[in-house]
Protein backbone atom coordinates (compact mmCIF):
# COMPACT_ATOMS: atom_id res chain seq x y z
CA UNK A 1 0.00 0.00 0.00
CA UNK A 2 0.95 3.63 -0.66
CA UNK A 3 1.40 6.16 1.79
CA UNK A 4 0.17 9.69 1.00
CA UNK A 5 0.47 13.16 2.75
CA UNK A 6 -0.69 16.45 1.78
CA UNK A 7 1.57 19.15 4.20
CA UNK A 8 1.19 22.58 3.81
CA UNK A 9 3.26 25.41 6.25
CA UNK A 10 3.39 28.78 6.16
CA UNK A 11 6.72 29.72 7.57
CA UNK A 12 8.12 33.44 8.58
CA UNK A 13 10.82 34.65 10.29
CA UNK A 14 12.43 37.63 10.74
CA UNK A 15 16.26 39.07 10.75
CA UNK A 16 18.13 39.90 13.80
CA UNK A 17 16.52 42.77 15.64
CA UNK A 18 13.81 42.75 12.98
CA UNK A 19 16.52 45.30 11.02
CA UNK A 20 15.90 45.94 7.77
CA UNK A 21 18.90 44.37 6.42
CA UNK A 22 17.30 42.70 3.30
CA UNK A 23 17.27 45.11 -0.15
CA UNK A 24 14.11 44.89 -1.57
CA UNK A 25 16.09 44.95 -5.07
CA UNK A 26 17.87 41.60 -3.90
CA UNK A 27 14.61 39.71 -2.88
CA UNK A 28 14.19 38.42 -6.03
CA UNK A 29 17.49 36.46 -5.78
CA UNK A 30 17.34 35.62 -2.36
CA UNK A 31 13.98 33.90 -2.86
CA UNK A 32 15.51 31.99 -5.99
CA UNK A 33 18.25 30.89 -3.79
CA UNK A 34 15.91 29.81 -1.30
CA UNK A 35 13.63 27.73 -3.54
CA UNK A 36 16.50 25.97 -4.55
CA UNK A 37 17.56 25.15 -1.01
CA UNK A 38 13.19 23.67 -0.96
CA UNK A 39 13.30 22.03 -4.29
CA UNK A 40 16.52 20.27 -3.04
CA UNK A 41 15.18 18.58 -0.42
CA UNK A 42 11.92 17.27 -2.21
CA UNK A 43 9.47 20.20 -1.08
CA UNK A 44 7.01 21.92 -2.87
CA UNK A 45 7.59 25.96 -3.40
CA UNK A 46 4.07 27.37 -3.49
CA UNK A 47 5.02 31.55 -2.46
CA UNK A 48 7.87 33.62 -1.30
CA UNK A 49 7.36 36.88 -0.18
CA UNK A 50 8.62 39.53 2.44
CA UNK A 51 9.88 42.76 3.61
CA UNK A 52 13.43 44.13 4.47
CA UNK A 53 13.36 42.63 7.55
CA UNK A 54 10.97 39.19 7.29
CA UNK A 55 9.99 36.40 4.94
CA UNK A 56 6.93 34.55 4.30
CA UNK A 57 6.99 30.80 2.74
CA UNK A 58 4.56 28.54 1.48
CA UNK A 59 5.99 25.49 0.82
CA UNK A 60 4.83 21.52 0.82
CA UNK A 61 6.98 19.84 3.30
CA UNK A 62 8.04 16.21 2.41
CA UNK A 63 7.47 13.49 5.35
CA UNK A 64 11.25 12.75 5.15
CA UNK A 65 12.08 16.09 6.85
CA UNK A 66 11.84 17.35 10.41
CA UNK A 67 10.06 21.12 10.26
CA UNK A 68 12.90 22.17 12.47
CA UNK A 69 15.75 20.76 10.45
CA UNK A 70 13.86 22.16 7.06
CA UNK A 71 13.58 25.99 8.57
CA UNK A 72 17.26 25.61 10.22
CA UNK A 73 18.68 24.68 7.02
CA UNK A 74 16.70 27.27 4.97
CA UNK A 75 18.13 29.30 7.20
CA UNK A 76 21.80 28.76 7.55
CA UNK A 77 21.79 28.38 4.29
CA UNK A 78 20.43 31.54 2.80
CA UNK A 79 22.52 33.26 5.86
CA UNK A 80 25.94 32.35 4.08
CA UNK A 81 24.80 32.91 0.65
CA UNK A 82 23.76 36.28 1.38
CA UNK A 83 27.29 37.21 3.54
CA UNK A 84 28.84 35.69 0.39
CA UNK A 85 26.92 37.62 -2.48
CA UNK A 86 27.89 41.05 -0.77
CA UNK A 87 24.23 41.95 -1.46
CA UNK A 88 23.02 42.47 2.01
CA UNK A 89 25.87 44.21 3.54
CA UNK A 90 23.78 45.64 6.80
CA UNK A 91 22.28 42.05 6.90
CA UNK A 92 24.12 40.25 10.46
CA UNK A 93 21.69 36.91 10.70
CA UNK A 94 18.42 35.58 10.92
CA UNK A 95 16.83 36.22 14.05
CA UNK A 96 15.93 32.89 16.53
CA UNK A 97 12.83 30.80 15.78
CA UNK A 98 10.43 31.07 13.81
CA UNK A 99 6.55 30.56 13.04
CA UNK A 100 5.13 27.96 11.06
CA UNK A 101 1.46 27.28 11.21
CA UNK A 102 -0.07 24.30 9.01
CA UNK A 103 -3.11 25.13 7.06
CA UNK A 104 -5.59 22.82 4.84
CA UNK A 105 -4.52 22.06 0.93
CA UNK A 106 -8.43 24.49 0.12
CA UNK A 107 -6.48 27.47 2.14
CA UNK A 108 -3.76 27.62 -0.19
CA UNK A 109 -4.91 30.30 -2.21
CA UNK A 110 -6.19 32.13 0.38
CA UNK A 111 -2.36 32.17 1.89
CA UNK A 112 -0.61 32.14 -0.89
CA UNK A 113 -2.31 35.57 -2.24
CA UNK A 114 -1.97 36.84 1.55
CA UNK A 115 2.01 36.23 1.32
CA UNK A 116 2.24 37.76 -2.26
CA UNK A 117 0.42 40.85 -1.09
CA UNK A 118 3.35 41.48 1.80
CA UNK A 119 4.54 44.75 0.49
CA UNK A 120 0.86 46.25 0.70
CA UNK A 121 0.12 45.01 3.91
CA UNK A 122 2.99 46.52 5.37
CA UNK A 123 1.82 49.59 4.21
CA UNK A 124 -0.94 49.38 6.91
CA UNK A 125 0.61 47.11 9.11
CA UNK A 126 4.35 46.22 10.93
CA UNK A 127 6.10 43.08 11.48
CA UNK A 128 5.75 42.93 15.32
CA UNK A 129 1.77 43.35 14.79
CA UNK A 130 1.51 40.90 12.01
CA UNK A 131 3.41 38.25 13.87
CA UNK A 132 1.26 38.67 16.79
CA UNK A 133 -2.20 38.59 14.76
CA UNK A 134 -0.82 35.41 13.18
CA UNK A 135 -0.28 33.71 16.19
CA UNK A 136 -3.57 34.96 18.12
CA UNK A 137 -5.40 33.80 14.86
CA UNK A 138 -3.91 30.58 14.84
CA UNK A 139 -4.35 29.86 18.54
CA UNK A 140 -0.74 29.23 19.28
CA UNK A 141 0.55 30.18 22.30
CA UNK A 142 3.05 31.97 23.15
CA UNK A 143 4.95 34.17 25.79
CA UNK A 144 5.38 37.54 24.84
CA UNK A 145 9.27 37.97 26.27
CA UNK A 146 9.85 35.34 24.24
CA UNK A 147 8.43 36.58 20.33
CA UNK A 148 10.70 39.04 19.98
Amino acid sequence: MNSYRQILYHIVFCTYRRENTLPEQHHKALYSYIWGIIKNRNCVLYQINGTENHIHILSDLHPSIALADYVKEIKTASNKWMHESGNFPNFRCWAEGYCALTYAYRDKNLILNYIKKQKEHHKKDNFENEYLSLLKKNGVEYDIKYVF
